[in-house]
């Protein structure tokens, strides 16, 4: 190599040299762990302090026969085994420094010791405040805790499909795994045993058993929905503010307080719809607008075809009412309305449903309406109940009952007075039957009436 070489050579590995040092000045150093730092690593150590493990334990009756189980004759035989404690794994987000954790209903459904473990190693027995099988939503209140830390939640009504989501949980009770994946679609339906639920996030985020009640999170370290379902591999998140909704109801009243809007729907068919963007929706026609609802107060009519409910497309009656069930008192309803050619966007406030309409809105379910027992016949029955007065003529009800019956309880309601009525009425709206328990004289028996 000749000297101009060897200059040129030595030069050139001198200036690397300040490269390379320059890089180590104005840069990050080699290791720095501000370079690995990403919006996700972020976003997980805002969360992940506020996810927490819940241990629910409940008992089973095993049978004490391991060659005739759960038969009476034989059982006399064998001396009787003890319930054997079970457990189940699940996930929950701490929402409120008082304690309070967001989860899924199915996560804690016939607990009778909860148990919350949070990532830093303290552990604290929970106590459920509420709980809705209807949207899969539950609260319970860690006991006994001092600084807790807290997940922010999100707007949810400025997501981005292909957005970066994370998902916290605790999958096969592996604690606090970490998956993430993009937001593929909003306002999923997803149908689970005999019910529908609507309005789901979907992602590709890998959810499993374990991860149910834990936060999907958006990459500014907020809580965008409760992870819920795992179908095909597809994941479903609720999202925040139906939770919110929800989580408030269930801590003021431990139970979710049905609304109405002022509408009665049933399915539509092309001779219902004079639009053909009606006829071509699978939408629900509106039948009635009750008088001095808000409905009517809206400017809705009878007649109108009802498209979608807060960007959910409606089917059906029934995903109506399912629809419903995510809405809670004092929420503004956003409805897409067909009325002949014309495409209409209301808003309607929803409200509890006045008791002095539960008659009206229990007939056109029931078939029928109820008065309170008379002095005489709580003397004879030894308590409280309710009594057929009239049936609707041609109804289904008037087929198969009489005035004068009692009814005792529907599904796994006791019909003690009218203020439990309103709220059987509303719990029924949406259903196909409803379970009766009907006295006639001395005769009692359940009865499967299905509803208009």
């Amino acid at each position: 190599m000749s000297s101009a070489s060897r200059s040129r050579v030595a030069l050139g590995a001198a200036a690397l040299a300040v490269l390379v040092g320059s890089a180590h000045v104005d840069g990050a150093p080699a290791g720095d762990s501000s370079v690995r730092r990403t919006p996700v690593v972020q976003a997980v150590e805002r969360v992940a302090p506020a996810t927490v493990n819940i241990t629910t334990e409940f008992r089973v009756q095993r049978p004490s026969n391991p060659f005739f189980p759960r038969d009476p004759f034989f059982e006399q035989f064998f001396e009787s085994a003890p319930d054997v404690p079970e457990q189940t794994l699940g996930t929950g987000v701490i929402v409120d420094g008082a304690g309070y954790v967001l989860t899924n209903e199915h996560v804690l459904a016939g607990a009778e010791k909860i148990w919350v473990s949070l990532v830093d190693g303290r552990e604290f027995p929970g106590v459920l405040v509420g709980a809705d099988p209807e949207t899969d939503l539950a609260v319970l209140k860690i006991e006994g805790a001092e600084q807790l830390p807290v997940a922010p939640l999100a707007r949810d009504d400025d997501l981005l499909i292909g957005e970066t989501v994370v998902a916290i949980g605790n999958p096969f009770g592996l604690n606090h795994t970490v998956t993430t994946g993009v937001l593929s679609a909003i306002n999923r339906s997803v149908r689970a045993g005999n019910s529908e639920y609507h309005g789901f996030l979907q992602t590709d985020a890998s959810i499993n058993p374990g991860n149910s009640g834990g936060p999907l999170l958006n990459l500014d370290g907020e809580v965008i929905g409760i992870n819920t379902a795992i179908l095909e591999g597809i994941g479903f998140a609720i999202p925040v503010s139906r939770a919110r909704r929800i989580m408030d109801d269930l801590i003021a009243y431990g139970e979710v307080i049905p609304v109405w809007l002022g509408l009665w729907t049933q399915d539509l068919n092309p001779a219902l719809s004079g639009s053909p963007e009606g006829r071509n929706s699978g939408g629900t026609a509106i039948q009635l607008v009750f008088a001095g609802s808000p409905a009517e107060a809206a400017g809705i009519r009878a007649n109108d075809v009802l498209l979608t409910l807060d960007g959910i497309p409606v089917h059906s009656n029934r995903t109506y009412f399912e629809i419903l069930r995510g809405i809670t008192e004092g929420d503004t309803a956003r409805l897409r309305i067909a009325r002949g050619k014309e495409i209409l966007e209301k808003e309607v406030k929803a409200e509890q449903m006045p008791a002095s309409v539960t008659d009206e809105v229990g007939r056109l379910l029931l078939g029928f309406t109820l008065r309170e027992m008379s002095a005489d016949e709580r003397k004879l029955y030894g308590r409280a109940g309710l009594v057929i007065d009239q049936l609707t003529p041609g109804s289904l009800a008037s087929r198969r009952l009489l005035p004068g019956d009692v009814i005792w309880a529907v599904g796994q309601d006791a019909l003690t007075d009218r203020k439990v009525l309103r709220n059987v009425v509303l719990k029924l709206r949406g259903r196909d039957r409803a379970i009766l328990l009907v006295q006639r004289g001395r005769e009692r028996a359940r009865l499967a009436l299905s509803l208009s």
